[in-house]
């Protein structure tokens, strides 16, 4: 595995690590350019991302169902303006006073819907393409809505080519004449050349005539196609054949200039090709041969690093290329091995993110070639972002849709901050690279190491209005970051050969000629003889210093050693107590804050316990009311009858005196009728006798009614002092409650001081602490080597402090907390 370079440091210092490479390769960048272009003064470029802008025209169907409302108007040839519809959430948040409802977007250069394959070529890849020839790495990549024209853009169709067959057919066309057409040099890893064996280069052979004979379509639309755009070249004059005239719809195209590229004339180039897709952040390779005659799991790939930090894609097929028609028949092979799907929005949507790379091998026109630089051009295809309730996707659409929002969510995170970072005054902030394989694969195009080119497609669409502005905020924003462009990039970075078994070869510098590496292999040669004719004495002395040498490095090792332990351990110690006070204070702000909800909770419960007995007190007090007014008219009314059955019964006792003397009289009377025979009897005592017994029974009744009515007060009576007993009652257990909570407030209070009390002794222990540490860095100075039992020290303090009485009073109140952990 160390032969392809893995790197195993961890991430955080791999991003250390690539910065700290990128400047200092920087520094021997002038030396190696003055081999490409010697009268070209070295220095950085700086210049935005450009951002292209592609409006896709309407479809019938489109019209027909009435998406076109004027969203969209291009104002000149690098301003578009989005006008919201009524439908929008742009319009109804700008209705709310949230945003606007028209924005202003600025790109390089617009194209609009009329605009040709050939045309958009010639204005957005030019440049591009003359940088990836002078050896600057290229990047061009899209991003849009589904259903926005990417594929179409990148790839298009046999008729229509696009942009990648289309710089195919330019780098070929530059090449004629100096194309290397043997295999013997193949990419290996990031940036360097691998020398294959004649073996090799027959299975390289057979892979490649194996994968160009799984298309089994005819191509010969594809190279009458190809013959006809010939005209689009790097060289001044045009490409025509006999067969074939110029095209018209490139008239107007201007070739690129030879004489501004640094491709010599004694130079040659070998082109290799690569294709591969993310899909749900797996890496697969599209060149890869299945079997058709049963189902077979394909091949998920790495993302690896080399020694010098730069990504590559580990087992990745490299296809060398003769034509322009082979790189086209590997692009249509590798098509159909890509993932794709059929939505609601698109019957062929990408549900990966495709990567076709294009390595150029710049070597010597010479008998044994050398190779003097790398470059590579890589155009992805990203798949569009797209809304769940819009496309009606689920199951494996769905994953596939919000893997491909995450990355995409991913690559927006990262231009925004390095947007960010291009402000002294800021903090520079994380760049998330990492969090995404899309991402790690464009880190080196965004910091410094290549050209990037954005390409933004949109349609025209009411529909999805709201993800179109979501794509041209993003535009706007990748528009605003400033490339660090190296150029020419084979002197900055110099390829390294290795030879078929992976193991580096001889470096061949620009610089160096072959008369320069003769010298210097007869000068190594003359020095092994040199040594061979010494003497048995000057053997044995050489061999005594290089044992020295051997010893004092040893030493000095050892002493570094050394040193390093003992930094290594005033590290930890720093970082122990950095933990131990992080935790201290964490362990004191949960104790305060535990102490504010208990005294919180304490206070809601007595006032929720005084509230409920304030109201069952006043529930039973409102069944058993009597108001004064009432209960004072009643004693009033009791005492007046009281005093009315008080004449009463004097009046009773007149009348039964009078009823004694009557019948006093009544016994008189036979006596006196006995005596006086034939008397009559006096009528004036009759009429008074039965006046005297109608007034006694009259009195009687009386007397029984207000005896009724006394009876009845006294049972009222009884039932006011019954409803008084209770209330008393109830009082009193109130009133032991409150005083059992006044208890539990002082037990409380009590654990309050427990708590005080139990932080003098971690101040105490803290104290211990520090005096121990005082100790150990004063054993350290006495003693070199550092003590191994710090942490076996700091552990058996710990131990023997829980293990005293204090300690364990402690464990019991942590134990008796409500909010221990148990």
């Amino acid at each position: 595995m160390a032969d392809e370079g893995k790197s195993c440091v961890p991430t955080e210092v791999c991003d250390v690590l690539e910065s700290v490479s990128f400047l200092s390769v920087e520094g021997k960048a002038s030396t190696l350019e003055s081999t490409v272009l010697p009268n070209t003064e070295e220095q950085q470029v700086y210049e935005p991302l450009k951002v292209f802008l592609r409006v896709r025209p309407f479809s019938i169907a489109e019209l027909e169902s009435h998406e076109s409302q004027g969203c969209v108007t291009i104002e000149d040839a690098q301003t578009v303006i989005l006008n919201a519809p009524k439908e929008s959430s742009a319009m109804k948040n700008s209705e709310r006073g949230i945003g606007h409802a028209v924005h202003s977007f600025t790109f390089s250069q617009v194209f609009g819907p009329e605009t040709t394959q050939s045309e958009f070529f010639e204005g957005s890849m030019k440049d591009i393409i003359r940088a990836y020839i002078n050896g600057v790495n290229g990047l061009v990549f899209t991003y849009g809505v589904t259903n926005a024209g990417k594929t179409f853009t990148i790839q298009g169709t046999s008729k229509d080519l696009g942009i990648l067959p289309r710089s195919l057919d330019v780098i070929f066309n530059h090449l004629r004449g100096r194309h290397y057409l043997k295999m013997n040099f193949k990419p290996y890893l990031s940036n360097d050349v691998k020398k294959l064996e004649d073996e090799q280069v027959k299975q390289e052979e057979a892979l490649k005539t194996a994968i160009l004979a799984s298309l089994k379509e005819e191509t010969e639309s594809i190279s009458n196609t190809i013959t006809n755009f010939c005209d689009v070249k790097l060289d001044s004059s045009n490409c025509t054949s006999d067969n074939h005239p110029s095209n018209s719809l490139e008239k107007n195209f201007v070739p690129l200039d030879v004489y501004k590229t640094n491709m010599q004339q004694r130079t040659q180039a070998s082109v290799w090709i690569s294709f591969c897709e993310i899909y749900n952040e797996y890496v697969y390779d599209l060149l890869s041969i299945l079997s058709t005659s049963k189902p077979q799991r394909r091949r998920v790939l790495r993302i690896c690093e080399d020694q010098g930090g730069n990504c590559y894609i580990k087992d990745l097929k490299w296809i060398n290329v003769q034509s322009t028609e082979e790189g086209c028949r590997l692009l249509k092979i590798g098509n159909k091995n890509r993932s794709f799907a059929c939505t609601r929005m698109n019957e062929q949507s990408s549900r990966s993110h495709s990567i076709f790379s294009i390595r150029l091998l710049k070597l010597t026109d010479e008998h044994q070639p050398r190779v003097l630089g790398v470059s590579e051009l890589s155009f992805c295809d990203l798949a569009g972002s797209e809304r769940c309730n819009k496309t009606h996707v689920f199951g494996d659409r769905l994953k596939e849709a919000g893997n491909i929002n995450n990355s995409l969510h991913i690559l927006g995170k990262c231009i925004a901050a390095l947007k960010q970072n291009q402000n002294p005054k800021m903090k520079p902030s994380y760049i998330p690279f990492r969090e995404s394989k899309l991402t790690r694969l464009f880190q080196p195009f965004f910091c410094g190491k290549g050209k990037a080119c954005m390409i933004v497609n949109i349609n025209q669409h009411t529909s999805t209005y709201d993800e179109t502005l979501h794509v041209m905020k993003f535009s706007a924003l990748a528009r605003q970051v400033i490339q660090t462009i190296l150029p020419k990039n084979f002197g900055y970075f110099p390829p390294k050969l290795v030879g078929g078994d992976g193991k580096p070869m001889m470096h061949f510098d620009a610089n160096t000629s072959v008369d320069d590496f003769a010298d210097s292999t007869e000068t190594s040669a003359e020095e092994e003889v040199d040594i061979t004719i010494l003497s048995h004495e000057d053997l044995l002395k050489a061999a005594e210093d290089l044992k020295e040498k051997v010893a004092a490095e040893r030493r000095s090792k050892l002493l570094l050693e050394v040193k390093i332990r003992k930094e290594m351990a005033e590290a930890m110690f720093q970082q122990l107590l950095e933990t131990e006070e992080a935790w201290s204070n964490r362990l004191e702000d949960m104790k305060d804050s535990y102490e504010e909800k208990l005294e919180s909770k304490f206070e809601m419960y007595k006032e929720a316990i005084k509230k409920h007995a304030y109201m069952c007190a006043m529930e039973q007090i409102e069944e058993h009311y009597v108001p004064i007014e009432e209960f004072l008219a009643e004693q009033e009314k009791v005492e007046d009858r009281e005093r009315k059955i008080l004449q009463l019964e004097r009046q009773l006792d007149e009348q039964s005196g009078r009823l004694l003397a009557l019948g006093s009289l009544s016994s008189d009377i036979p006596a006196s009728e006995n005596n006086v025979e034939g008397g009559l009897m006096d009528s004036t005592l009759k009429r008074a006798n039965e006046g005297l017994q109608k007034q006694c029974e009259e009195k009687e009744e009386l007397i029984k009614s207000l005896k009724f009515k006394i009876q009845k007060l006294n049972e009222t009576l009884l039932e006011a002092n019954e409803g008084y007993r209770k209330m008393a009652e109830e009082n009193s257990q109130l009133k032991h409650t409150i005083m059992l909570k006044d208890q539990e407030m002082n037990s409380l209070q009590n654990w309050a001081k427990r708590v005080l009390e139990l932080e003098e002794t971690v101040s105490s222990l803290q104290k211990e602490l520090e005096e121990q540490k005082k100790n150990f860095f004063a054993e350290e100075s006495k003693q070199q080597k550092p003590r191994r039992g710090l942490l076996a020290n700091l552990k058996s303090t710990v131990a023997s402090t829980a293990s005293t009485p204090l300690g364990k009073g402690w464990g019991k109140y942590e134990e008796t907390l409500p909010y221990s952990r148990k």
